[in-house]
Parts: C-alpha cells; structure tokens; sequence
C-alpha cells in the first residue's frame, strides 16, 4: 500500500449540503470565488495551508467547488491525507488538489486543458512553496490524458484518490472518463474517486464501484466511490 495509513471506513452515510442565498433571495453556490482585479480567488480550507489564497483566470465554465463542499468532502476523507498520492483530472482552480496537499498529500498529478489556467496552477504552487518533486502538471484534457496514462504513471506508486469535476454542460465527457479510468492499471486496489456533477444530470453508473457518500449544493451533486469488496459489477444505490 502506497499510503502511511489506512483510509477511513466509507460507510453508506449522506449528506447535503444547503444553498446559502443573497441579500436579494436568489441562491448561490456557498463559497463562491471572490473576484479580484479581473481574477478569482478562492481560500484553502484545511491542513497546514489553511486559509491560504488561491488565484486564477476567469474562465468559461471554470467553477471552483465552494468551500463547505470541500470542508464535506475532506471530512469524509477524514482530513489527513499522509502518503497518498491524489491525480486531479480536472483540475481548474486546482484549489482540490491543493486542499488534498495541505493536508499531507505525498503526491499530486494535475490535468487541466487550459494553457492560462495550467500556468497559474503552477504559480500557485511556486507561491505556496510546493517543491517541485511532489506536483505534476500536465496541460492537456482528461480523456487524451487517461489514453497516455499507462505511459506517465509507468514505475510510479498507484493513485489513491482521484478528483473528477468536469465541465457541468459536458456530461457525456464524465462518463467517458469513468469508463477510462475503469480499463487503467495505476489505482490503487482500494482507490477512492471524487466525482462532482449537474443534479440535472442522469444517475451515473460505475461497474465494480459502490457510491459511499452523496451530498447536494444547489446544482452541483458531489459524492464519494470505492471500489466494491465483492468485485461485483452493480448499479450504485440510488
């Protein structure tokens, strides 16, 4: 096992985490990114970069995951994160794969298509004083990348916790990763995936996978899989 420790038990347990609504009644996104001098920012919430600042591009359907969306998603993962090695195969803000390296993430892999918001990943990174070593950053997208992967991830420890939040208006791309990354040999045998998507969307199914946790923000569904005991092929729980 590539980690120092072994993952919390996922028991099927949900949550859901409500809008926040402004001054004026209309739902947001709770933890929204702040925009500055035509950039955005977003804060770290946890681990030992805690309140740290993350800045990066505008970008057509660049939506970073709010902050108590986040704060749910590490409380399932039970915040310490030592030794495990976390690929972010849409990266965007990158603002999950740093949260995942606060709090003591030995390795992170970034996928992200934009040039712009590939290089501020990796400015990010520089001002937060990430050593080169423990970050990779590919600019490319998610499905030529998972077509290579065999070939970037070859000699290296398998992945314990992938990161998969695609763009909301492709849904069919979602389902083309999941397909791809369930023919990969580099996951761990008790790999955990993150993946956010529309509540408008269709369930997803995942042979081989159980749904864990499940929560809601406003439009965004955000939940947790591993892989099943059994190794049976079954739809999640719905």
């Amino acid at each position: 096992m590539s980690r120092a420790r072994m993952k919390p038990p996922l028991a099927g347990i949900r949550s859901r985490t409500r809008d926040q609504s402004g001054e004026d009644g209309a739902p947001r996104r709770p933890g929204n990114a702040a925009t500055m001098h035509g950039r955005q920012k977003v804060r770290i919430t946890g681990g030992v970069m805690r309140s740290r600042q993350v800045t990066f591009p505008a970008a057509r359907g660049l939506r970073p995951t709010p902050d108590r969306v986040r704060e749910t998603l590490f409380n399932w993962l039970g915040q310490d994160l030592t030794g495990w090695r976390v690929l972010d195969l849409f990266a965007g803000s990158g603002v999950l794969g740093m949260e995942a390296l606060s709090r003591g993430a030995a390795w992170l892999g970034v996928v992200e298509q934009s040039a712009r918001v590939a290089e501020a990943i990796r400015q990010n990174m520089m001002t937060l004083a990430v050593p080169d070593e423990q970050v990779r950053i590919w600019r490319t997208d998610a499905t030529a990348w998972i077509r290579q992967s065999e070939q970037w991830l070859e000699g290296t420890a398998p992945i314990d916790l992938v990161f998969l939040d695609p763009p909301f208006a492709e849904p069919a791309l979602l389902e083309t990763v999941l397909a791809g990354l369930n023919a990969v040999r580099w996951l761990a045998p008790d790999a955990i995936l993150y993946v956010e998507h529309s509540a408008a969307m269709a369930p997803i199914e995942l042979p081989g996978w159980e749904r864990t946790r499940q929560g809601q923000a406003g439009e965004s569904l955000f939940m947790l899989w591993a892989r099943r005991a059994d190794g049976a092929d079954v739809s999640p729980p719905g």
